[in-house]
Order: structure tokens, then sequence, then C-alpha cells
């Protein structure tokens, strides 16, 4: 069994209307963190039921009404080729069958339903498939198929294993399943309850599509909030503490219906204090930003994020407690492979990761870090895999891209610097304020907060955030007014009391 699952794991769940943030701490320190925005919340994995708006033979596609400002995409290959080809970590594809020609298939006016392939991207419509699946905590169900098939990822050893005991599980009720690398070491009770979790939505996706009128939406992904306790939440997971009430009894019935192991788990934070400050989380947030970590025998990192790849390299820095130069070098790696797969975690890295420890003399001390960084590794619940260190002395490894990194979400290229660095977005800088104002109204009684920005978050919060500005100023009791400094760079603000 992995590592992770014999861990001693908390997680702190902080709420607002306008974003949720998720972190993972174990034994006292953040580990992971997810956040998740109301204004930024992507379409991927919906099911709608789509009204067919225009056919074009030329091309094999057809423009789909699904109730956004543009129509979406589907083409005719996302109508018949076989489900499996769509997955990539399928052991076995059925066989691919030439399609009709889509005008065959699809007329205006025609309701069907669709799920969203890909985002809307600048003046693009979404990309959608008509071939519905849909992704449990080990298992991908796929409605109109009975093929079962296993992730290539399992060793081959195990598949017919798996397969074997899924077939008897699904029994004869329709639809087929595809088991995730996850689900290698899974229970026949917890597969069970994801059968049945998975049939239940499909169940009310067919009930809905009978009910409402084209161009709406029949199933939504999960929110941030499910995805925790449908992938996140782990045997050795002792707490799941929220600071939202309303919230608190949203995800208790969500637990009730679907994942019932995960209530006794689940705590309202009522604390004083906010959520993320009882492990100083918004600290470790602003230092997963930055380039340099500081270890603590005074060696450090410097973290560097590219398009094509990431790289760490290790410093000695101050330290020099060591008996020889060797034992300083050796003593900084191994802590240096700790802080490595922390922050491979906690910054969502993902992709080819290149690690430049320092040279290493002792083929022992090159092996015992090696192992070090192995055995961290296993805490982590996303994919990596390590080939070892290069003719070139480079630990060479890959870490399972899930989604966008934490440094992408929060923070976009720095115009000041020719996009050399990065700066907070406006719309992290409003989070923060906000933040920061609700901080301040437990302390003290003003007549008004006066928040004095830069020009664009001011205008971030005269537009797109002016209504979760009014709701804070509501739930405070006290007025914010606003006033624009344009000295100011995008991350800098003042608070005034007055």
């Amino acid at each position: 069994m992995s590592l992770a699952y014999n861990m001693h794991q908390d997680i702190l769940i902080n709420w607002s209307p306008q974003e949720t943030r998720v972190a993972i701490v174990e034994h006292g320190a953040v580990q992971e963190l997810q956040v998740e925005r109301t204004l930024e919340c992507g379409l991927v994995g919906n099911v709608y039921l789509g009204k067919v708006a225009r056919v074009l033979p030329g091309m094999q596609s057809a423009f789909i009404d699904i109730g956004l400002e543009r129509a979406a995409f589907l083409h005719v290959a996302d109508l018949m080729s076989s489900i499996s080809s769509r997955h990539a970590d399928v052991d076995a594809a059925a066989p691919q069958v030439p399609p009709q020609p889509i005008e065959k298939q699809l007329f205006e006016g025609q309701a069907v339903m669709v799920q969203v392939l890909k985002d809307p991207i600048g003046s693009k419509g979404a990309r959608l498939t008509a071939q519905i699946s849909i992704a449990g905590r080990l298992l991908v169900f796929l409605p109109q198929d009975n093929h079962v098939g296993v992730s290539q990822k399992i060793p081959a050893r195990q598949r017919d294993e798996l397969r074997q005991r899924m077939q008897a599980m699904a029994g004869d009720k329709g639809g087929g399943f595809i088991l995730r690398t996850n689900a290698e070491d899974a229970s026949d009770a917890e597969l069970s309850e994801d059968i049945a979790y998975l049939r239940k939505t499909w169940g009310r996706i067919k009930d809905a599509s009978l009910r409402v009128r084209p161009a709406s939406v029949l199933h939504q992904d999960l929110n941030l909030l499910q995805r925790v306790l449908r992938d996140v939440v782990v045997e050795g997971t002792q707490t799941i503490r929220i600071d939202s009430r309303e919230q608190f009894e949203t995800l208790k019935a969500f637990a009730t219906e679907f994942m019932p192991a995960t209530l006794p788990k689940l705590q309202l934070y009522t604390g004083e204090r906010p959520i993320f400050d009882l492990f100083n989380i918004d600290d470790d947030i602003a230092k997963a930003l930055g380039r340099r970590v500081d270890l603590k025998s005074g060696g450090y990192l410097i973290i560097d994020q590219t398009e094509a790849l990431t790289t760490v390299d290790v410093n000695t820095g101050g330290y020099v407690g060591a008996r020889n130069f060797d034992d300083t070098i050796f003593k900084t790696n191994l802590e240096a492979a700790q802080a490595i797969a922390r922050q491979l975690r906690l910054r969502n890295l993902g992709g080819i990761v290149i690690v430049d420890f320092i040279d290493m003399i002792k083929d022992n001390h090159r092996d015992a870090v090696l192992a070090e960084f192995q055995k961290q590794l296993t805490r982590d619940r996303i994919k990596t895999a390590v080939n070892g260190f290069s003719a070139l002395g480079l630990l060479e490894m890959t870490r399972k891209r899930t989604r966008e990194s934490l440094a992408h979400q929060l923070c976009e290229p720095c115009s000041s610097c020719m996009g050399k660095g990065v700066v907070k977005t406006a719309r992290s800088v409003t989070y923060d304020i906000l933040r920061e104002i609700l901080r301040e109204a437990r302390q003290f009684n003003p007549r008004e907060f006066r928040v004095v920005a830069s020009p664009k978050v001011i205008e971030l919060f005269l537009d797109e955030e002016r209504q979760h500005l009014a709701g804070l100023s509501d739930f405070i009791g006290k007025p914010i007014s606003l006033q624009a400094e344009a000295a100011m760079a995008q991350e800098q603000y003042d608070i005034v009391l007055l």
C-alpha cells in the first residue's frame, strides 16, 4: 500500500463566494494546495442536452448550441469513434469502424446529448463529444459501451485479475468501465461504492435529459469541494475542516449520498482565526511563488519553471556544519531531496523535472539521496517516474500534469520585466485584499475601510468583483471605499482604517 495512505493527513478548506482554497496538511506542514475560482470555473466534463445549430458536411462537423455565448464544435469522430481510443491509458482499444457521414447522423434542430472535451478559447467555441464518460474516484464509467478496460500503467500481471473482478462486480446492468491507475490496490467495497455512485449519476443525467429543453446543462462535473472527497481523502485522513456553515451542510449531504465513509471526518471550523492561519498556509503560498526555497541547514533551492520543463538547482549556501566537504554535500542533498518532493506537490509542477543536486563523488551517497527522494515521492498521489541520474549527473523525472501549476493559476507574466518574471494577477490581489479586510474587521472597529491600490485592481473591484466587495461590506457591517494610486505596482495595496 502507498505510504500516502498511512500518513496522518488533515484537509483545510477556506471558502468564500469568489474562491475556494483547499490545503492538504501532513505532519503540521502544508503539502498541497488547490484553488478554484467562481469566475474561472471550466466546463470540461459537463454534460449538456445540445441542439444542432448547423451541419457542415465539408468539414464533417456540426455546431451545437449548448447555451453558451458561442456555439460549440462537434466532429464526426466524436460521434462514432471507439470510446476506448479516447482513453490513452487503456490497454486494449475496440476495433475502429469507419464513421457514417455526419449529415446522415445529425440534422438542424436535433437534440443531442454531448459532453465538453475542451473549454472555449479565444474566439473558438467549446469542443464536444457525444460519447459520454463519467469519472469516479477509481473508475471511469462509459454508459454507451460495454467494454471493461484497465489502465496500462497497472502492471500487466494484475490487469487480467482486475478485469475479471470488475466484470463480475459490474454485472449485466449495462455500461462499460475503465479502471484508473489508482484502482490498482482498491478493495471490492471501494470499487462497489464507485460503481454505485457512477450509475446513480448517469441515472440522474438520463432523467434530466427527458425534462429539460435543448441547450440546457444536464450534469456539471464535481466542484472542488466534492472532488476533495472523491480524490483526496485517504485512509490516513484525520479531519476535513471547512470554514463555511453553508458549504459544510452541502458537503455533508453529498458525503451522505455518495461518500458515507468520509462523514466522520467532516468538521465545521468556527475558530476566530482564519482557518489558513492555523498552519501559516498563506505564508507558504507566498514562498511557493518565489524562485528560492531556503533549507533549514542554510542551503537553498532555485526552482525555474519553463514551458518545456522545470529545473531545480541545489546549493550549499551557508551550510558548513559537517566534518568534511563530502559530508556537507551529502547532508545538503538529503535535505534537498525532502524539500523538492514537497515543492513538486505544493507548486503542482508537472511534466519533465530536472534536478541538479550538488555533485557527489561517492556512489553510496548518490544512491542514498536517490532512495530518499523516491521515498518522499511515495507520499505524492500524482503519478511520478524517476529515471535516475544521467551521464551529466542530473536527476531526471516526470510528474503527471493534472492541472495548472500554482504559479500559472495565481500569477501572470510581468509586463515590467518583459515576461521574465511573474506578478500576482489583479484578481489574486483583490482576493488578498478581501481576506485582509476580513482579518482587520475581526480585530478593529473603524468607521470605514479604504482600499488604496493600483488602478487595475480598483477597476476590477468596480466591475467584476463589485458583488464580492459589496457582500463583504454587508457581512462586516462597514463601508469599503476605493482609491486608485497610479504609482502603485499591481501587487501593492494599503488598507486604511478611517
